[in-house]
């Protein structure tokens, strides 16, 4: 293609993107609650539920338990709660910590077609600022919807080509969320939410090689003080692009390869991608979940011992061994970003929770060498959320699963009641019993609660 060609193309590219963040911006400060369909409040209570779980559960981690005592000479005065903790510390200190709480598990919510994991960056934001401001449950939700809508959308524009690269699309997107949340509850106008978004658009957090680490929990943590920060000054006036997302020198253009503009405007108000976020069983990296879903299986249906077991053959999708192919994870944090650590875990206690991805678990004895009779290969005919297991015994016997759908999916989702067993295992330990219970009902309510401050508070 002639020089003179690719200008011309690439001036059509544009053309046909100019507006979309202003059209974005249009959208969210237009959208009304009443008009919220019933089903997508639902699952924004479900994921507001499932993310103070996880927040409160991590809260004496010691990612968090580091990031508080280092930043805690420069806290700003006593406005929100960091869940499950003593501390007041500032609404963007708030919005840092309880990021860092809801993802360092591993164990938060997740768009499947992004891996965006949704409720970190947006609700650590506007929770912080239900604490400065009265919000009620209703103006919570509503803004907690319309911040999801916001970063998957922005997310599917942009995905696989932006993830591949090697940005951490949770905080990359996550940022647009927490920003689009805040400036709904702050009631910026059209202009100033453009400003929002531009603003967001300048602040991408997050890299994918840090997975395993710390600081991938770092990122949606710093995606929520982000947006928040970006909410804050475009309601103060603070100008940005207004098109911050589409330029040429955008951030979809500067971070990725590959754009889709319709997937962030097109038929906003009537498709709601947070009608496919979905929760974790396990507290991993979510493309493992189909390989551990079927050894607890085959544990189950044979009664599996680890000393019985020869050899563990894994087919799985080619996503699997890109972000957790660690064969010799160190830490309970490089525990959950390995496929071999979990499914020799699930064959061993039947179970992938939060102690199955300590530090002492990833380095008992029984699991080391299980996990060295763990062995992976791609199968790319595999969707996402499948795969095939294989374990021979030492008395010969082949015992094999194939799962389509992992539990926890869209087509095998988490019940209610599973999410309230998955709450109080998280929760109870650090509030006691009784005070667990009572922040259970009180997030299925959400909705008529007449300040969400209240909440916060409860889970100090």
């Amino acid at each position: 293609m002639s020089e003179e060609m690719n200008r011309n193309t690439e001036a059509t590219s544009f053309q046909a993107a100019e507006g979309i963040t202003r059209r974005l911006a249009r959208y969210l400060v237009a959208a009304r609650a009443e008009d919220l369909p019933q089903a997508v409040r639902d699952h924004a209570t479900r994921t507001f539920l499932n993310w103070m779980g996880c927040a409160i559960g991590a809260s004496r981690h010691e990612a968090v338990e580091i990031a508080m005592a280092a930043l805690k000479p420069f806290f700003g005065p006593p406005q929100a709660t960091v869940l499950g903790r003593p501390e007041q510390v500032d609404i963007l200190s708030a919005a840092l910590f309880n990021g860092i709480s809801s993802h360092v598990f591993d164990f938060d919510d997740t768009h499947l077609k992004t891996v965006i994991h949704p409720a970190g960056p947006v609700a650590s934001a506007i929770l912080a600022l239900a604490e400065y401001q009265p919000v009620s449950g209703a103006e919570f939700l509503h803004a907690l919807a319309l911040g999801i809508e916001t970063e998957c959308r922005i997310g599917n524009a942009v995905y696989p080509d932006h993830y591949h690269t090697g940005w951490h699309i949770t905080g990359t997107a996550g940022v647009f969320g927490a920003a689009a949340a805040a400036g709904k509850l702050l009631g910026l106008d059209e202009q100033r939410m453009c400003w929002a978004l531009g603003l967001a658009a300048t602040q991408p957090v997050g890299l994918r090689e840090m997975f395993g680490t710390m600081t991938k929990s770092f990122h949606p943590g710093r995606a929520a003080q982000n947006g928040l920060t970006a909410a804050l000054l475009a309601a103060g006036g603070y100008t940005s692009s207004d098109q911050a997302i589409e330029a040429k020198r955008g951030w979809a253009n500067v971070l990725s390869t590959h754009r889709d503009y319709r997937e962030i405007t097109g038929e906003l108000g009537q498709r709601y991608e947070s009608l496919l976020n979905s929760y974790k069983p396990f507290a991993c990296g979510i493309v493992i979940h189909p390989v551990i879903d079927g050894c607890i299986q085959l544990r189950k249906e044979h009664g599996l011992d680890a000393a019985a077991v020869a050899s563990v053959s894994l087919k799985v999708h080619p996503l699997v061994l890109e972000l957790t192919g660690k064969r010799e994870p160190r830490t309970g944090l490089d525990g959950k970003f390995s496929v071999f650590h979990s499914a020799a875990v699930a064959i061993i206690d039947g179970r992938a929770g939060e102690a199955q991805y300590s530090d002492a678990a990833v380095r008992a004895p029984v699991t080391v060498s299980l996990r060295d009779r763990v062995s992976a290969e791609i199968d790319p005919e595999l969707a996402a959320d499948a795969a095939h297991i294989t374990i021979e015994l030492v008395d010969g016997q082949r015992l094999e699963k194939r799962v389509e759908h992992a539990v926890g999916s869209i087509e095998r989702p988490m019940s209610d009641a599973e999410l309230e067993a998955k709450f109080f295992d998280l929760v109870a330990p650090v509030l006691g019993a009784a005070r667990a219970d009572a922040l259970l009902q009180a997030c299925w309510h959400l909705g008529e609660i007449a300040d969400v401050a209240e909440l916060a508070r409860a889970a100090a």
